[in-house]
């Protein structure tokens, strides 16, 4: 996945390339669609700033003490007084914190990586991808790299996930159209290219092994609400540690 000479927006997959783009672009753009870059524009239209965490242990606990935060615990762990976890749809039901730690051991990662590079971080799903590209659409001399997180085989390699690979395509398709001059990298233009030629995303989202693990768990209503394509106009930026609506 090495970027061509001069290709301004390239794309990649997991903390390592969120790291190895990320030291060459000003904006890194992370998609994690099932469901932590989904969670993240739902809490943030409600007005809560969302502070990306990687571990959901102990640590987290005191993470959210020190930032004045609700914590997300996991989503059988929600209950009517604490409803506040990883699900997007939980979240659109629950009152709205000003302030919400949200553990994520893959999309958490990867915005902390992109973080250290100094590039501006954004929180991208399928519910924001064409808002997302017309923010970035603005600075069209950036280098942008869209990083799609993936899952985690058992062994804790990268498992490459439909949903963000489509999640991410619809990002990079959107900014192409807007700024038909840049330049892809292959893999940046591959990944549009599929997107483009889902006829149906929203019945790839609910098919695909993620989608399906999340109705076996008794979950289908967050799969529902990522599906929700370009229904919002969001566009989450890490700001001092938390993902913030863009100014």
């Amino acid at each position: 996945m090495t970027a061509a000479p001069g290709a301004g927006v390239s794309f990649g997959w997991g903390p390592v390339d969120a790291r190895r783009l990320g030291a060459r672009a000003e904006c890194v753009v992370v998609v994690d669609v099932l469901s932590f870059t989904t969670a993240v524009g739902v809490a943030v239209e409600a007005g809560t700033a969302v502070h990306p965490y990687a571990w959901a242990d102990e640590t987290a606990g005191a993470y959210a003490r020190e930032h004045d935060a609700v914590l997300a615990v996991g989503r059988r762990a929600a209950t009517a007084h604490h409803p506040w976890s990883l699900s997007p749809a939980a979240l659109r039901a629950a009152p709205a914190p000003a302030r919400l730690v949200l553990p994520s051991p893959n999309g958490s990662t990867i915005a902390a990586e992109a973080g250290r590079s100094g590039a501006t971080v954004v929180a991208a799903s399928l519910r924001n991808a064409t808002a997302v590209a017309r923010r970035l659409a603005d600075r069209p001399e950036a280098r942008i790299a869209v990083v799609a997180a993936g899952e985690r085989w058992p062994d804790g390699s990268l498992r490459p996930a439909l949903e963000d690979l489509l999640g991410a395509g619809a990002v990079l398709a959107a900014l192409h159209a807007l700024l038909p001059g840049a330049t892809l990298t292959p893999e940046a233009t591959a990944a549009a290219t599929l997107w483009t030629a889902t006829k149906d995303p929203a019945a790839a989202l609910h098919g695909c092994d993620s989608g399906r693990e999340l109705y076996e768990y008794g979950y289908p209503q967050d799969v529902e609400v990522a599906a929700e394509t370009d229904s919002s106009a969001t566009v989450p930026v890490l700001v001092d540690g938390a993902f913030q609506e863009a100014p």
